[in-house]
């Protein structure tokens, strides 16, 4: 018997079935142009990226900042993990500048925030540990709660009256408990209540508080720090995470928290104390981007406008759960969802669909990222499309 052919045989059979089922995925090459994409040779406004401030889409940052650079130019790998030679002083820059911008007395910077989540959360918690996280957190968090030795239970989404009675049923049974969320749900577009969060992390003394704030850094707050900052509780947030690679237009993440914890990590993160450090030109750019973030309120308060306008389009078909920038619009089957996909994009607008596991079976839905590049006449087009 050829095992590997067998094995071949089971691949080829386990796409079938996902192509049947209409959840079959593909890598798609794209050409990006300011807020247009261009896929099999059709151009289309891009109303699936993370760029949520628009900078990728404008070159005018990124030139300020080669012209910046002096005769130094930052080293475009760093060939080595930070706690071998790979520590260069971008690193301790940017992160002396994220842990000031949250009032924290420290920051660590990671590779991805796949990355960040998948190794913190095995990090900070053991077997005497109860993570309660929010039934709906990114794959990333799942991820790293399988990977940790802690019990685990997800609570029904934004369901802080279950949340309580877990936190009242186990508060004096573990001497350790991790609240795990995000603000910002990436496939609903809803918010958490950080400031209730808040709340019941300071009632008991055993209580730390993980939120990621990957989709609100950058584009919530009054100085773009997210969903905390604009809720009133950075303070109260033990681990406040977020990402480079969405509004910041770089790549990479972050965690900003106590100086003890940072070193912790630094002594117990397996992908940190493992992983080759990410291009010091990289920590650069994300750093003259940070230093600029306060001062994109216009961008802000355009991506807010566009996004009331798209929410209260969907709303008008059918239930609208959002709260931000990520508008879904949910069509229930896979086939259905695709189908809308291909017809929305034969009419120039890049929208994908998600499809189970991404989302939960019956929910496949078109999920709209609006960026501070699109207009209000893009918004408008898209409207009179979806209301044929």
């Amino acid at each position: 018997m050829n095992t590997g052919t067998s094995t071949q045989d089971h691949f080829a059979d386990e796409l079938h079935r996902i192509d049947q089922a209409g959840n079959l995925r593909t890598l798609r090459t794209a050409v990006h142009d300011g807020k247009h994409i261009i896929v099999d040779g059709r151009r289309m406004l891009n109303l699936s990226s993370n760029d949520y401030l628009g900078l990728a889409a404008d070159g005018g940052m990124l030139s300020t900042f080669l012209s910046s650079l002096d005769d130094r130019v930052p080293a475009m790998s760093s060939s080595s993990s930070r706690l071998l030679t790979g520590n260069y002083p971008e690193f301790d820059h940017l992160e002396r500048q994220l842990a000031a911008s949250y009032g924290k007395e420290a920051a660590l910077t990671f590779n991805s925030g796949y990355n960040m989540n998948m190794g913190i959360l095995p990090a900070i918690s053991d077997t005497s540990t109860l993570i309660l996280a929010d039934k709906l957190v990114h794959a990333s968090l799942i991820d790293g709660l399988r990977l940790s030795a802690a019990k685990c239970i997800r609570y029904r989404h934004l369901d802080y009256r279950q949340l309580t009675d877990l936190v009242e049923k186990y508060a004096s049974t573990y001497p350790r408990i991790i609240i795990v969320t995000e603000s910002i749900f990436s496939m609903d577009g809803d918010i958490a209540d950080l400031a209730l969060l808040a709340d019941i992390r300071k009632k008991h003394g055993n209580i730390l508080l993980y939120v990621d704030e990957a989709h609100a850094a950058g584009i919530r707050g009054a100085h773009g720090l997210g969903i905390a900052e604009e809720q009133g509780c950075m303070d109260d947030i033990d681990f406040l995470c977020g990402t480079f690679g969405k509004a910041l237009c770089s790549v990479g993440a972050y965690v900003a928290c106590s100086a003890v914890a940072r070193e912790y990590l630094i002594n117990k993160m397996r992908p940190f104390i493992f992983t080759t450090a990410l291009p010091p030109l990289n920590a650069a750019w994300t750093s003259h981007v940070w230093e600029r973030l306060p001062d994109m309120d216009d961008r802000r308060r355009h991506l807010a406008a566009i996004s009331e306008k798209l929410r209260t389009c969907i709303a008008r078909t059918g239930e609208c759960r959002s709260q931000s920038h990520i508008v879904p619009l949910i069509l229930g089957a896979s086939t259905d969802a695709t189908d809308k996909a291909e017809e929305l994009q034969a009419n120039g607008f890049y929208v994908l669909p998600l499809r189970p596991p991404t989302v939960p079976a019956r929910t496949s839905r078109l999920r709209f990222s609006l960026t501070a590049a699109i207009g209000d006449e893009d918004v408008a087009k898209l409207i009179k499309e979806l209301e044929k």
